[in-house]
């Protein structure tokens, strides 16, 4: 899955948008942000344009997991 996040300026301030995509979705993603991106060096109050992106079939939280707490840290292990 991916998502694109971006922020408007309108009247009120800052208006923040999100677009999703699905896991095949890659090159889609990525003209849409290019096309924000274009928006944007063309002057119009485009910013904080993000890609993010999620394996849905991850096998466990992201991030490096907990060391076990009997584990000892060496610099270098025989």
């Amino acid at each position: 899955m991916y998502m694109i996040y971006w922020t408007e300026a309108t009247t009120e301030g800052m208006a923040p948008h999100a677009q999703s995509f699905p896991g095949d979705g890659l090159r889609d993603a990525l003209q849409f942000a290019e096309s924000l991106r274009r928006r944007q060096f063309a002057g119009e109050p485009v910013s904080f344009v993000t890609l993010c992106s999620e394996n849905p079939n991850s096998v466990g939280k992201s991030g490096a997991a907990d060391p076990l707490p009997d584990y000892e840290w060496k610099k270098r292990r025989p």
